[in-house]
């Protein structure tokens, strides 16, 4: 039996404003085993990102219930709801989130600093995951030097460098080119094959079809 690594029950998301509920999701019921590669599709507006967002530990203003692994995320307090998140998810973004200010190493190194790896250990992570991702020439660079398809590599390394479990991509080859895209997507794909748990959020039917299974959004429903 695969092990389960998600499971959403009836996880609902709205706005309120005075007596009006503008709903963002309803009734999200999700299991996602570990090892799978996911895809959500749907149209804009159609609650993707929050899914994702609340499935990151971005959002917490969600009802419903919500378990990774063993933790109910739904009774957890925001500081312990940040702690799973950096000891279990990494986030790409379509915009990169890069610090402008940190070189490339120091960027890769950031996620590390969090979980309180050794100086030495560090280095030795970050010079191997510059290795992995043929990115040894760019450390010293800022992301402001690199390409866009270069500064969304770094931002895949960084988001892997700490082995988490699940990596989220929110549209993560949207502003690059076709051959760069592609490049992002096999990476991806064998990720995927050495054991990570991906979702992606994706317009292009292309990007999905590196997936295992695809879940439609409509309205903030699941399609069927």
């Amino acid at each position: 039996m695969p092990t389960p690594l998600i499971q959403l029950r009836n996880v609902e998301r709205f706005y309120q404003t005075g007596p009006t509920r503008t709903y963002v999701l309803r009734r999200i019921d999700v299991d996602i085993n570990e090892g799978d590669f996911i895809t959500i599709m749907g149209p804009s507006g159609s609650g993707k990102s929050t899914l994702l967002n609340i499935i990151g530990m971005l959002d917490s203003g969600w009802a419903g219930e919500y378990n990774l692994l063993e933790h109910p995320v739904h009774k957890l307090n925001q500081k312990q709801r940040i702690e799973l998140n950096k000891r279990y998810i990494g986030f790409v973004f379509q915009s990169y989130h890069l610090l402008d200010d940190l070189t490339v190493a120091e960027n890769l190194d950031v996620p590390l600093s969090y979980r309180n790896v050794k100086r030495a250990e560090r280095a030795a992570l970050v010079a191997d995951s510059l290795d992995r991702f043929h990115i040894v020439g760019k450390k010293d660079l800022y992301p402001s030097q690199l390409s866009g398809g270069q500064q969304q590599l770094v931002a895949i390394a960084r988001a892997v460098i700490a082995s988490p479990k699940l990596i989220l991509a929110d549209e993560p080859t949207g502003n690059l080119h076709s051959a760069q895209g592609e490049e992002i997507m096999q990476l991806f794909k064998k990720l995927n094959e050495e054991g990570t748990t991906i979702i992606q959020v994706t317009h292009s039917e292309k990007n999905a079809e590196y997936s295992d299974r695809t879940i439609n959004l409509a309205d903030g429903w699941i399609a069927s």
